[in-house]
């Protein structure tokens, strides 16, 4: 393979997994580490990519970024839900706590409405992150892991390693779904992540919109009753307001406009 075409090839791939070590790089492309680091430099001289401790992340055109997955896909999807949620959900935050955001996009809009604030935040959204790249105010701890395009979240063994050195007050996550008080997700591994984030913390704060409620995903992630927060719209009926109820979940309907 010629070096150009090898090059591409590796623009390629961190324009699709957003973030790699140089390891899976190097086997990926069939090359020596040494070969791809210099691949990496040439890349991070034409702005497309940035070095890390180890590894690389793609901050090239969005076109051809990772955040051109499903994330984008959905983050408009309900949006004027999301956002009043989201302002509602800010309050139970405290200025100079340590909160625990997962990904998402309700949670994105959620951790929009804590910009310029100081905080703590740990997340492992790499959207999130990108949110306070430049936020003097914050002080963020982007968890490591393997890169879940899909969703701009970063999972596996490296994450949980980290997620379980770290204690904070609060956790703010959404999930796919919700039914007979059980929470679902779309991934097994971010389920996974999310039991981890959850014996990390103090309080689970749900946030979700009236639609997820009802509905079953792939895999079970936990009993409303491990939640202490509902943060949901008013489109949420009857049933499902007795059912959180009954969890012994606080429920939070958030009024007025977005």
């Amino acid at each position: 393979m010629l070096i150009p075409q090898r090059q591409s090839r590796l623009a390629d791939l961190l324009a699709k997994r957003g973030m790699s070590d140089l390891d899976s790089l190097a086997g990926a492309l069939k090359v020596s580490l040494s070969t791809v680091r210099r691949d990496v430099e040439t890349l991070e001289s034409q702005g497309l990519v940035k070095r890390t401790h180890g590894g690389a992340i793609w901050v090239g055109d969005r076109d051809s970024s990772p955040r051109a997955y499903a994330f984008d896909q959905r983050i408009d999807l309900r949006a004027d839900v999301k956002r009043r949620i989201a302002r509602a959900a800010k309050e139970l935050v405290t200025d100079g706590e340590t909160v625990l955001i997962d990904g998402g996009t309700t949670t994105y809009h959620f951790a929009r409405e804590l910009f310029g604030r100081d905080l703590q935040i740990v997340t492992n959204s790499l959207p999130i992150a990108q949110l306070f790249a430049n936020d003097e105010r914050v002080e963020l701890l982007l968890t490591g892991g393997l890169l879940y395009p899909r969703y701009g979240v970063l999972l596996g063994p490296t994450s949980e390693r980290a997620l379980a050195d770290i204690h904070a007050r609060t956790l703010f996550l959404s999930v796919a779904a919700v039914e007979d008080a059980q929470l679902y997700n779309q991934n097994l591994l971010l389920a996974e992540a999310e039991q981890r984030m959850m014996r990390q913390v103090q309080q689970v704060v749900l946030l979700l919109d009236s639609s997820k409620f009802g509905q079953r995903a792939l895999a079970r992630l936990c009993g409303l009753d491990t939640v202490h927060v509902v943060v949901t719209d008013p489109g949420i009926d009857d049933a499902h307001r007795q059912q959180i109820k009954r969890a012994g979940c606080q429920l939070i309907v958030a009024e007025g406009d977005a």
